[in-house]
């Protein structure tokens, strides 16, 4: 089976996932490729429609990133195929089936895929990569990539460590109380070299950019210790942060359902509790 695989960037973790998922469900047969140019998810679904059908591949795959999820979905309305959204495991066969993360990851479901040309993301960290280098092949998007064109970048305002890619992640929800109320987050990420994220009802309220939400519709994370400040824990933020290896919860609300999720817990009020840790960690800096 050969696999043609959409490469956002070859030097992210998500695509060596991919790329190892898509070697995984044939015979090792992959095209990895990236496309140039400004992104136009409408015009990168055609490009991807377009390669799949003159170059008669079998299957096409994606990370299950914001940018993978929506391309993949303009390439199957052109192909007129079903997509498989957040996909763990693929198991050939007339139909083949598939299991796939639901409900922000709270179950797995097995499905039929009735498709001659199976399209499927994988869920963020749900496959370990093999370890073979990630190289694609470049190819110009379709000619009517100009109907798309950015009026303005906003890019992660934070820190200066990607939330992605971040070790420590110190998130703050609805209890940090105001855009001002994020100076303490902030803080406390840069004594611990993380990022700083945070949860959809912080961005829908302006306070931070949608580039630092951490969810199901915003970054998922894994990073060695996730600190979430004044978030509730609902099943959409915990769906993006489930990958971390620790969870720390931090919260004035002692019934706050992210208690369930945590590793550690502190009740109590974000607002004296962090500032504590930050002179904690300076005191053997002498700062």
């Amino acid at each position: 089976m050969g696999v043609l695989v959409f490469v956002e960037n070859v030097e992210d973790e998500l695509a060596a996932q991919a790329l190892t998922f898509a070697r995984g469900i044939g015979d090792g047969a992959v095209a990895p490729v990236t496309i140039s140019g400004d992104y136009a998810p409408a015009a990168w679904g055609q490009t991807l429609a377009d390669i799949a059908t003159e170059r008669s591949l079998d299957a096409v795959v994606a990370a299950g990133t914001e940018r993978g999820n929506e391309v993949l979905a303009h390439a199957a309305a052109i192909l007129d195929q079903p997509f498989s959204a957040n996909t763990t495991a693929f198991t050939p066969g007339s139909p083949p089936t598939v299991t796939r993360v639901r409900w922000g990851g709270s179950l797995l479901e097995e499905a039929v895929l009735h498709a001659s040309t199976p399209l499927m993301t994988v869920a963020p960290h749900a496959v370990v990569p093999d370890g073979n280098p990630v190289a694609a092949e470049t190819v110009a998007p379709s000619h009517h990539a100009l109907a798309v064109a950015p009026t303005k970048r906003v890019g992660a305002t934070s820190t200066d460590v990607s939330l992605q890619d971040a070790p420590v992640v110190v998130s703050g929800g609805r209890g940090v109380g105001s855009a001002e109320g994020f100076a303490i987050i902030e803080e406390l990420a840069g004594l611990l070299g993380g990022a700083v994220g945070c949860s959809r009802a912080v961005t829908s309220a302006g306070w931070r950019p949608h580039t630092d939400q951490v969810g199901q519709t915003g970054t998922k994370v894994a990073p060695d210790l996730y600190i979430a400040c004044g978030i509730s824990g609902a099943t959409q933020h915990m769906a993006g942060c489930k990958g971390a290896k620790k969870l720390l919860a931090i919260n004035a609300d002692g019934e706050a359902s992210i208690f369930a999720h945590a590793d550690y817990g502190v009740i109590g009020d974000l607002h004296e509790i962090l500032p504590a840790i930050a002179a904690e960690i300076r005191k053997p800096r002498g700062a």
